[in-house]
Order: C-alpha cells, then sequence, then structure tokens
C-alpha cells in the first residue's frame, strides 16, 4: 500500500461524541464526525435529550447524523425528520450495547440480513441525503453476514460502508478481524472504512495496509486523545502544518485541547450543561501521575466550572512542571 492520505473519522460514541468534542477532534486533523449513535424512537417522540445528541454547527461539514432502531417505519420518520439539517445520515448496525440489542436494533439486526436490507431500503425511499452505514462483521452466532450485507447495501444504492472488524459476541474483546474487512472492500465497488484497533501511526498503517480500506474511523483510541488525528498524518507524512497547540508536546497538547473543550462547552451548553464532562475529564486524566487520586478527587465535584478549572490545573501542572521555564 502506498501512503496516500486516506480520510479519518471519529467515531460515534455514546457519552463521548458530543457536538464539543466532534468540533475539538477536528481541529485536532479528524476529517470526518459522527454523532452520538441516537434512538430514532427518541427523536419521533421529540425527546430533548435525543435531539440535543444531533445538534450541528456550521464549523462541522460534513454534518453526519447516527440513528439506530428496530421499527422501520420509526427509522424512516427519523431520516424525513433529520434530512433537512444532515448532509449524510449514517444507520447503525454496529452497537454491540445489550440494551440497545435486546430492543432488536444495532448489531443484533445482523442476524437477519434481510430485515436490515427492507430498513435501509425503505429509508432509501424516502431520503434525499446519502445514506451510510456501519456493521460489525455479524452477531457471532452462526456465520458472519457483514460481506452479504455489504454486497445487498450497496445494490439498494447506500454511499459508503464502515466495517469493525469484531462481532457483536466479541464487543470489544479480542483482535479486530482486518482479514474480513479486506474481503468486503474487495467484494463491493463503494467506500469502505475500516474501525477497530487502530490507536496510532503504526496501527493505522497496518490497518490500511490489510484491509486496503479507503478510511480508517478510531473510537475508543480517541478518548481522552483527540491529538490522535494530528499525530497520525505527522508521522505518516499527510501533514506537515503546525498543531494548534504550537509544539508536539503531548503535556501541552493535552492541556490546550482540555482548555479548549472547556471552551467550546461553555460556547455550545450555555442553557443544558455538558452532561458527558465528567466522564471527559476523566478521560482526559487516564494514565497520567496521579490520576487515581485525580479521579477520586473529580468524583466529589459536582459544580461544572470548578470540576473544569481544576482538570486544567492538573494537566497544566504535567505541562510546566514546576521550576520549569515556559
Amino acid at each position: 500500500m502506498s501512503n496516500q492520505a486516506v480520510p479519518l473519522f471519529l467515531a460515534p460514541m455514546a457519552g463521548v461524541t458530543d457536538l464539543a468534542y466532534r468540533l475539538l477532534a477536528r481541529e485536532c486533523g479528524a476529517d470526518i464526525t459522527v454523532t452520538e449513535f441516537t434512538a430514532a424512537s427518541g427523536l419521533t417522540r421529540r425527546n430533548t435529550n435525543s435531539w440535543l445528541k444531533v445538534e450541528s454547527d456550521s464549523r462541522e461539514k460534513p454534518f453526519i447524523p447516527q440513528i439506530f432502531g428496530g421499527i422501520t417505519s420509526e427509522m424512516v420518520e427519523t431520516v424525513e425528520l433529520l434530512q433537512d439539517r444532515a448532509d449524510v445520515i449514517d444507520i447503525n448496525f454496529g452497537c454491540p450495547a445489550p440494551k440497545v440489542c435486546r430492543n432488536d436494533a444495532g448489531a443484533a439486526l445482523l442476524r437477519d440480513p434481510d430485515r436490515v436490507v427492507e430498513m435501509v431500503r425503505a429509508c432509501l425511499d424516502v431520503a434525499e441525503v446519502p445514506i451510510t452505514v456501519k456493521v460489525r462483521l455479524g452477531t457471532g452466532s452462526g456465520p458472519n453476514t457483514a460481506l452479504e450485507v455489504a454486497r445487498r447495501l450497496e445494490a439498494e444504492g447506500i454511499e459508503r460502508i464502515c466495517v469493525h472488524g469484531r462481532t457483536l459476541r466479541q464487543r470489544y474483546s479480542g483482535e479486530a478481524d482486518w482479514q474480513q474487512i479486506r474481503e468486503i472492500v474487495e467484494a463491493v465497488e463503494i467506500p469502505v472504512i475500516a474501525n477497530g484497533d487502530v490507536t496510532d501511526a503504526v496501527t493505522a498503517t497496518r490497518c490500511l495496509k490489510a484491509t486496503g480500506a479507503a478510511g480508517v474511523m478510531i473510537g475508543r483510541g480517541a478518548i481522552g486523545r483527540p491529538t490522535l488525528f494530528h499525530e497520525i498524518k505527522r508521522d505518516l507524512g499527510w501533514s506537515n502544518g503546525k498543531p494548534p497547540w504550537g509544539v508536539d508536546d503531548p503535556a501541552v497538547a493535552r492541556h490546550w485541547c482540555w482548555e479548549r473543550y472547556i471552551e467550546l462547552s461553555s460556547e455550545l451548553y450555555r442553557e443544558h450543561g455538558n452532561k458527558n464532562l465528567k466522564r471527559h475529564a476523566v478521560s482526559f486524566t487516564k494514565g497520567l501521575p496521579g490520576a487515581s487520586a485525580m479521579r477520586v478527587e473529580l468524583h466529589s465535584i459536582h459544580d461544572q466550572r470548578r470540576l473544569g478549572q481544576r482538570v486544567s490545573e492538573y494537566l497544566e501542572g504535567l505541562a510546566c512542571p514546576t521550576g520549569a521555564v515556559a
């Protein structure tokens, strides 16, 4: 594989990819971002929390809300509700969460390719914007179905498919099967995006070489580490631009990212506050010196302003240790 640049996607993740974090990831080098996966049932019932998940901003182009559900009519109605604001609508057939799969949605639908095709066909019939999908390899019970699903959905008219190289049963255990993603890449003409086990430039290179994919989607590796997108592009020679935090120092970068996330949150969530702030605070401090004690302290702080300030102080101390010359 040549060292040709491909798009880097931030994966949709519940409680992580809020609008502020998506905008931050864009500033850190992510090419495409996707909303938290959102239940069609909540959107069609005008649930406030559901609609907050699919808010966007002019700085986020293309805007791609991801939806999931087990009832075709609700999915169709959701497409109709979203398409005036969306550039693309992504349908989730990859979530392994028990509460999603118990409702016959997410990755659970992969046990029945006919239902997947029927649902996507109905959505395509009303859609005025492109429809894409995200899948896993299968349920892990019986033969994997992702290859069949990809072929059939391409014939229906979807414009892109993202494949996580694990089954529903695996959830996030074991290793992603990049070879099965390659089989899908070779079987369809639409772009296939590879997802699973990319955490740095080395694994990104291995993944692209193994799969031949048209892009890479990064999920868990980018939690608390949005700088990963810049790091991959820098290390692979895809970009030689200076990062927004100035110097290529991980501690400085992390501090800058947290400060920027707080700034974006203050701008975007004036009325409701940021429900994900504490989760992000824990993620930004994970694995750092004194992180265990910091995590205990963070859980005792209930004021969002103070929480943001405390994490800023902690990260600034690591970026500029006492006695260091700024």
